[in-house]
């Protein structure tokens, strides 16, 4: 084999090797990857129900309901359009709490979401941004103000 020749077949390894790493590297990316949802999509089954996803919203006043003896909770989530029940068992963060913004991560099944962690808010000011977005765009136009 010519010198030559050699110096094509290695170029043409190395190639393929970094076509191979750069595809691997991609679908382990792909299989990490959490999309944001919001209540509204949810409801209209936008959201995958095979995939773990992010939802977020409001927790709805008056909706969150504790197993006796159990850490199992569920509460509705909703970004004042659409409301998406959660189901939750562990610990929940000390800051939540009904009528404040959440972000749940985990898995769509049955039309309800089943989460694997929940996070709240850290103060009253703070809202995730993707939960602000959400509510910004699902919230109601504010009334003109009259003349008198």
């Amino acid at each position: 084999m010519t010198p030559r020749r050699k110096r094509l077949f290695a170029i043409l390894g190395i190639l393929a090797g970094v076509g191979i790493a750069t595809a691997v590297a991609l679908k382990a990316f792909d299989n990490n990857l959490q999309y944001f949802y919001d209540p509204s999509e949810v409801a209209s089954g936008k959201a995958p129900s095979d995939k773990a996803i992010r939802v977020g919203g409001m927790v709805t006043k008056g909706s969150v309901a504790r197993a006796p003896g159990s850490l199992e909770i569920s509460f509705v989530i909703t970004d004042f359009a659409k409301n998406v029940t959660v189901k939750y068992n562990g610990v929940l963060p000390d800051l939540f709490r009904e009528g404040q913004g959440i972000i749940a991560h985990g898995q769509l099944k049955d039309g309800v979401f089943v989460a694997d962690e929940v996070l709240a808010k850290h103060d009253e000011k703070y809202m995730p941004p993707e939960v602000a977005k959400s509510l910004k765009k699902q919230a109601p136009a504010p009334a003109p103000e009259g003349r008198t």
